[in-house]
């Protein structure tokens, strides 16, 4: 049940960062912008100016800055989904025992299970919620890239902000710091879930091939602060390190 909850999600969260980057590239006019655009683009672009004005004029210090707001803003979610699904690996015996109970009634063996949940305080659909609320960041982090002309024309290290990383470079770190993120956390995960390590960094790979690099450079960042996090969070870097060497 939880990978048929999971897939879903990652697959709307796709659909939502691709539909947001489908939008005009022009100057944004408060006065005439529409909501989305007046509430999240601009100040998110106004909040990158003002910390590249503090930062030496560095535009990918600014969306470091601004990466560690956001993830400290959801931490209070991410800390949720952690004790989710520890309590989630808890019931994995009584899980189990449902399950060969109703193998023959699909439909009460979920109900039995969602009772399962609700009497132990755990909520399935907890691990989306860091996702989904990152997603208007990520769709107003775009616009605000690509309608801000001194970040679009900005240069950090070898990247233009504006473009892709036609070197390649970004979009594979960010697909193996999204993969050591998930191999950090895959301590918590059951094996079906584990399978979509191998998906989710391919995905985040195309994908930064084709963005501007300002928004893959987001989620190496804000990759970098999960792997911290995690190891704060899960601890035992013996797991870890023991999992990347099968």
């Amino acid at each position: 049940m939880t990978r048929r909850i999971y897939l879903p999600a990652l697959f709307f969260t796709m659909i939502l960062v691709l539909s947001g980057c489908s939008t005009p590239t022009g100057p944004i006019d408060p006065a005439k912008a529409d909501f989305f655009s007046k509430y999240f683009v601009y100040p998110l672009s106004e909040t990158l100016d003002w910390f590249a004005s503090h930062l030496w004029g560095q535009y990918g210090l600014s969306i470091l800055a601004v990466t560690i707001i956001i993830r400290f803003i959801i931490l209070p979610l991410t800390l949720k989904q952690y004790r989710s699904s520890k309590r989630m690996q808890d019931l994995q015996p009584e899980m189990k025992k449902l399950k060969e109970k109703y193998k023959d009634d699909a439909k009460k063996q979920q109900e039995e299970t969602m009772k399962l949940f609700q009497s132990n305080g755990v909520n399935p659909l907890a691990g989306c919620f860091p996702i989904l609320v990152q997603m208007p960041i990520l769709i107003a982090l775009y616009q605000s890239i690509m309608r801000n002309q001194q970040i679009h024309q900005h240069t950090f290290l070898w990247l233009n902000l504006g473009q892709p990383d036609h070197f390649y470079i970004l979009p594979a770190i960010a697909a193996l710091t999204t993969f050591i993120q998930q191999k950090f956390m895959s301590t918590q995960m059951n094996a079906q879930m584990q399978s979509l390590m191998f998906i989710f960094p391919v995905l985040i790979f195309v994908m930064s091939m084709n963005f501007a690099s300002a928004l893959p450079l987001y989620w190496v960042y804000s990759n970098i602060f999960t792997i911290v996090q995690s190891y704060f969070i899960y601890g035992n870097p013996q797991k870890l390190k023991g999992g990347l060497t099968k």
